[in-house]
């Protein structure tokens, strides 16, 4: 899945400047990441982690947007995908006069992460010749900041208010300086490689390293991605597709702290022109919780260990939050940039108000995350127990109140998922306490409460017209979140299957779903659904239709080049809003997951 994949636009045929959003791979190395678009313009890179400011911004501004363009001077057609089991991306360019390779990598070393940015891209000759326009042009934050550059010893750098950079080439290059960037050309024929790169931090010194140095660690990267990618248990007949959105999620893994981001970018719409354009380079608690359960059945414990740590930390130092930043603690107000916006959808944003909302469903995502990480064979310490137990007395407390829901809504409702979520929270409690994972103090507390929660959404949850559990009660509206329920194991397996068929009837659009009624009319269908319907199918054991449901969205997104966005438009197959995102990928590795019955943690 995701493989290889031609372009369905045209390279270089942007609407209104800007590429379309499928058209873009990923770059990163564990604390920030690029975009890379097919027509070979960088358009998306924060230095030095993915919630800073962003380096390069066309994706937000296609005229004065800052970008690292290496593109053939001449009309071209494109073929590119990841090398294999590899977040190294290639992209072979041909043009009328030859063909020509472009390698690119945000570099690690033989050690793993750099100590600086290093965002590395090679170009090399295959058939006649191929001559590339470069530019790079910083970019300018919605008129916040203006770049310059200096000369410092022997080297000219580029500055962008406290971030110092480097554009690192061999002495063959021409290129020229000017406050706005740099440009040159650069050709090749059969056999000939030129290596260009950008080298940069923030507020510290700035390495200087040779080209040959960075263009070595390109394939040093290459070896360092296809070594954990061999570290991955999955062992289906889709280990393919399983490793490229193991890879992606890999990418949204923030190895400073072990948060994991929502996703690599802010204010990409949820539909053309809308409104809905949020900051994701923060870390939810659901998206934590659930890209954790992703990388256990990955086997990847070291990364799973990290960021159930820095979960668990950031509820003792912060407090139940419902996302945080990076780097800790809460994520700032909301705030501005006076920027077009991708295709011209404003507001351009950076915070998130989610932040300061109740969420019930935070409770549901804390405790399954323990209990897969308790099921692998791991276990609590005795301060998380500790933390753990406060959390089931605070949600036996409080699951009888209204709350935002996992959609973060203004409108408070007893959402039914929300109810799920506490019922999810005390059962594992009560399991957990039973393994002796957590203190039994509370133990016949908790399922008390579990058992009265499971009888309220019965009572209160379930529509016999819609034949379905509604959205909240004395509601007619079908949510597809709630074929969560079934991974959740919450009872009543006949009436949730009777709420797959409704989600399919009132929110299916071909192989797609949207989040929930309505939504037709404000935004596109939201990918990880309809990967949560794969999942669930097959846990009831529904797996030929499962099966033939995964094929068919595999078909469906095979035009992408090989991450997911958070929505697509199910008419044109466009992606919509931001990039890569996490809640996607992992609901693609789970359906995979819940399919290959020889997973040992489901």
């Amino acid at each position: 899945m995701f493989a290889r994949a031609r372009a369905a636009v045209a390279p270089g045929a942007r609407i209104g400047g800007y590429l379309p959003l499928e058209q873009y791979g990923a770059l990163g190395d564990g604390r920030s990441v690029a975009l890379s678009g097919s027509d070979g313009s960088i358009d998306w890179w924060c230095v030095p982690n993915m919630d800073s400011p962003p380096l390069f911004d066309r994706l937000l501004d296609a005229e004065n947007g800052g970008c690292f363009v290496l593109q053939p001077s001449e009309p071209f057609t494109v073929e590119r995908g990841y090398r294999a089991e590899s977040n190294v991306l290639e992209t072979v360019f041909t043009t009328a006069s030859g063909c020509a390779r472009l390698t690119e990598s945000m570099n690690s070393g033989n050690a793993g992460r750099l100590p600086w940015a290093e965002l590395a891209r090679r170009v090399e000759g295959i058939e006649g010749s191929v001559r590339f326009d470069l530019v790079m042009r910083p970019g300018r934050r919605g008129d916040t900041v203006n770049p310059y550059h200096s000369t410092i010893g022997r080297h000219t750098v580029f500055h962008v208010e406290r971030v110092l950079g480097l554009f690192v080439h061999d002495d063959a290059l021409a290129c020229d300086w000017a406050d706005e960037g740099i440009t040159g050309t650069l050709t090749v024929a059969p056999g000939e490689r030129r290596t260009v790169a950008i080298v940069a931090g923030r507020d510290e010194p700035l390495v200087a390293p040779d080209i040959r140095q960075i263009d070595a660690r390109i394939d040093v990267s290459d070896k360092e991605w296809r070594d954990w990618s061999a570290g991955v248990a999955y062992a289906g007949a889709d280990r393919d597709a399983f490793l490229r959105s193991a890879l992606a999620l890999k990418l949204l893994l923030y190895s400073p702290s072990g948060a994991i981001a929502a996703a690599a970018t802010t204010s990409v719409p949820e539909a053309i022109g809308g409104k809905k354009n949020w900051d994701y380079r923060y870390a939810w608690i659901r998206d934590a919780g659930y890209t954790i359960k992703a990388f256990l059945a990955a086997g990847a414990e070291a990364e799973a260990k990290a960021a159930f740590t820095w979960l668990l930390n950031q509820l003792r130092e912060t407090g139940t939050r419902v996302c945080y930043t990076l780097g800790g603690g809460a994520v700032p107000p909301v705030s501005e940039w006076r920027m077009p916006g991708y295709r011209g959808s404003q507001p351009v944003v950076t915070g998130n108000l989610a932040t300061n909302q109740q969420q019930h469903g935070v409770y549901g995502d804390i405790f399954e995350t323990a209990a897969c990480f308790v099921a692998c064979g791991n276990i609590l310490d005795s301060a998380s127990a500790k933390l753990l137990s406060h959390l089931a007395d605070k949600c036996a407390d409080r699951w009888r109140t209204p709350d935002a829901g996992m959609w973060e809504l203004e409108d408070e409702q007893h959402y039914t998922m929300s109810k799920i979520s506490c019922w999810q929270a005390l059962a594992r409690a009560v399991e957990l306490a039973d393994q002796g994972q957590l203190p039994t103090t509370c133990r016949e507390r908790w399922s008390r409460e579990r058992d009265r929660v499971a009888q309220w959404i019965e009572d209160e949850c379930w529509s016999d017209k819609q034949q379905a559990f509604v959205m909240y009660p004395g509601s007619d509206r079908i949510d597809a979140s709630l074929a969560l329920a079934v991974r959740f194991g919450f009872d009543g397996r006949a009436r949730l299957k009777l709420t797959l068929d409704a989600i399919d009837r009132e929110l299916g659009a071909g192989p797609f779903h949207y989040r929930y009624s309505g939504m037709e009319k404000e935004e596109g269908c939201f990918l990880a659904c309809s990967f949560w319907m794969v999942e669930a199918l097959a846990e009831l054991g529904h797996r030929d239709e499962a099966r033939a449901r995964l094929e068919r969205l595999t078909a469906a997104l095979s035009h992408g080049n090989g991450i997911l966005s958070e929505m697509i438009d199910p008419e044109t197959g466009a992606f919509l809003g931001n990039l890569p995102q996490g809640l996607s990928h992992l609901a693609h590795v789970m359906a995979l997951a819940v399919l290959d019955e020889a997973n040992d943690c489901d």
